[in-house]
């Protein structure tokens, strides 16, 4: 009982229940009288003799355990954060398994070599998965073959690559991945169906990569993949190494696997984003920030974010928001070419920015355009 009571008064208190004690060295031999059937163990004798010595007479005394706590980095992104945001975005955890058919598979990732098993449950589950797409597609079917056409999901799971740098030849990466299809918003009187698009996953997928700080590092590039449309879709890269891709499943993937309508599938290598860049305080300027807006014609293939992000790199002392509100192509603008109309917001921390400066640095970033991208001001 974690209490120490005195031998004599131990013996006194068993007698006086009507016990038979025999005393030897450390120890009694206690026998319960005959009207006693519950006092069978050596647990019930303990009871009893804290029962009559009171056990109100028995101190409370913490217990004395050495705790080591867990640690925590603040840099750490727990997945479970991220899970929530796509939650509340509308999207559904789906957990599916990590053996697969590999016919299925070889259609996603042609000509990719897979770990197949010795004794599978069946063969349509005999390959260890490359990606998550597969189930994920899979399921995209389960619900559409049920009249369930909005479907937005989610899973995080080990992903199968054969390498033979790695242990027992095989690299196991922790990925995440979503699919989105159908309306892009629930059945409601007064909202018209649209569809979901390109820039419907890739603005949900932004939301995932601001979580870990690293949105401004991270850029999108036209990249081919066997399972994506060829003019929607992109990888995504993170300091110069991809880690992932996002775009629309490419039409003819879309019709061997029976899918109804336009899918949109991402997928990211999550251990190269767990280590999140942690947030930082800094003074708001109490200066009045000033707007100025551009028109550039550039060519067809000039990625927009490229724009953009040269825009900021000329500025950085004082362009502190770039963003692009437009884009035209047509009349008065040159077949091929595109007009992108991009706002500047020009703010600095110490002083009231001159009208002189404002229109030298606007100047500033039309000559780096022009000069790094042939761009031209839309008249």
């Amino acid at each position: 009982i974690g209490h120490h009571i005195a031998d004599e008064q131990v013996t006194d208190i068993l007698r006086r229940l009507g016990c038979e004690v025999t005393e030897g060295k450390d120890e009694w031999q206690a026998v319960a009288p005959s009207w006693r059937f519950d006092m069978e163990i050596e647990e019930d004798l303990v009871e009893e003799v804290a029962r009559v010595y009171g056990y109100n007479n028995i101190p409370d005394e913490p217990v004395q355990a050495s705790l080591i706590m867990g640690t925590h980095r603040e840099a750490d992104l727990s997945l479970k954060r991220v899970k929530t945001l796509l939650n509340d975005k509308g999207y559904q955890e789906v957990i599916t398994y990590s053996f697969v058919d590999p016919k299925v598979q070889q259609m996603i990732h042609p000509g990719v070599e897979a770990l197949l098993l010795p004794s599978p449950i069946s063969v349509e589950m005999s390959a260890m998965r490359l990606s998550l797409w597969t189930g994920l597609l899979a399921t995209v079917v389960y619900n559409q073959n049920r009249q369930q056409n909005r479907v937005r999901i989610f899973e995080s799971g080990l992903r199968f690559v054969p390498d033979t740098q790695a242990p027992l030849g095989i690299r196991q990466d922790l990925m995440l991945a979503g699919v989105i299809c159908g309306n892009r918003y629930e059945e409601h009187w007064n909202l018209a169906k649209e569809t979901v698009d390109f820039y419907d996953l890739k603005g949900d997928l932004e939301s995932v990569l601001d979580l870990t700080g690293k949105l401004n590092e991270v850029e999108f590039r036209a990249e081919a993949n066997p399972a994506l449309h060829p003019g929607q879709s992109a990888a995504i890269y993170l300091k110069g190494e991809r880690i992932g891709f996002v775009g629309v499943v490419h039409p003819e993937l879309e019709r061997k696997l029976d899918l109804n309508g336009r899918t949109l599938v991402f997928e990211l290598e999550w251990n190269k984003l767990a280590d999140r860049v942690v947030p930082q305080a800094r003074e708001i300027s109490r200066f009045p920030a000033n707007r100025r807006d551009i028109a550039v014609v550039v060519a067809e293939n000039v990625p927009a974010a490229d724009i953009l992000s040269e825009c900021k790199k000329v500025g950085v002392n004082q362009v502190v928001g770039v963003n692009l509100f437009d884009v035209y192509r047509g009349k008065g603008v040159a077949e091929g070419y595109k007009s992108l109309a991009i706002s500047l917001i020009l703010q600095d921390t110490s002083r009231t920015l001159e009208e002189e400066e404002i229109a030298a640095t606007v100047a500033k970033c039309v000559e780096a355009l022009k000069e790094r991208f042939q761009a031209s001001l839309r008249d």
